[in-house]
């Protein structure tokens, strides 16, 4: 089945021009450069890995130029890896944006079928259930091992979820954490090492479900919780600095004093 789209403006004739002038760019360049004729899809795989978190950070800071920048370098390598693919007789950029049209249409039955739905909540069901039918074995199936751990740990989590394995209540959820900790405690009263890993681990997991249910990402809470350990400790480092001390010279006592003073927004040094 094929949909029509009105164009409004030009502006789809506008974006087809510019990325057929991007994708010639990039196949040129895999042609005529000699950097760009050696990549393979191995050697850009983690550059690909840094677009994306350059796109994320971008988006934390609001950073709007920024995230324009970075979205084309995502754009750069969804291309040059399908160019690369072609090479070697894979697939091509063509079958790469055919199967997403695809994809989109055939799990968003309540816009393009007759399919009827409630709110967003039924819309991820529903997603879920269509990706079981699309050749996967199980709910938790495509959660990528290379995405950090607690990001994964919340989609793991997400998608459990959708089909009614979670708990009814906020308050059960802090209760697991309790639990938890009480557990690593334990583990660390009896110096069992190996268990001391699995019980904090076990807490990490238990932290991130709360926090799902919350509607936090622990992924994007710990980015932030990061910056603002940078932020508070580069103060230390410019307060001491200022006073002509040296940093490994300094008491903790101290450290943690200067620490304390850093989190009043107006301090500055």
């Amino acid at each position: 089945m094929s949909y029509v789209f009105k164009k409004k403006n030009g502006l789809f004739d506008m974006a087809e021009k510019e990325f057929k002038e991007l994708e010639k760019i990039i196949r040129l360049l895999r042609k005529e450069c000699p950097w760009d004729r050696i990549q393979t899809h191995e050697t850009i795989k983690e550059a690909l890995l840094e677009e994306a978190y350059e796109a994320v950070e971008a988006i934390d800071r609001k950073d709007y130029e920024e995230l324009k920048k970075e979205l084309g370098d995502l754009l750069l390598h969804v291309i040059f890896h399908s160019v690369i693919a072609e090479e070697i007789n894979k697939f091509t950029l063509s079958d790469v944006i055919n199967l997403e049209k695809e994809k989109l249409i055939r799990r968003h039955p309540h816009v393009f079928g007759l399919a009827e739905i409630q709110d967003h909540h039924e819309v991820k069901r529903n997603w879920e259930k269509i990706k079981l039918t699309e050749g996967r074995k199980s709910i938790v199936d495509g959660i990528p091992n290379e995405l950090p751990a607690l990001q994964r740990a919340y989609r793991i989590q997400e998608k459990v979820a959708k089909i009614g394995f979670e708990w009814t209540t906020k308050e059960q959820a802090l209760k697991k954490i309790e639990e938890e900790i009480y557990e690593l405690k334990e583990s660390l009263e009896k110096k069992q090492i190996e268990k001391i890993e699995d019980e904090l681990g076990d807490l990490l997991f238990a932290l991130v479900n709360f926090a799902r249910l919350h509607n936090i990402n622990s992924e994007s809470a710990l980015r932030k919780a990061n910056r603002k350990f940078i932020q508070r400790f580069q103060y230390i480092e410019k307060k001491l600095k200022r006073d002509k001390k040296e940093l490994k010279n300094v008491s903790f006592e101290e450290l943690l004093s200067l620490w304390k003073h850093s989190k009043n927004p107006e301090n500055s040094v």
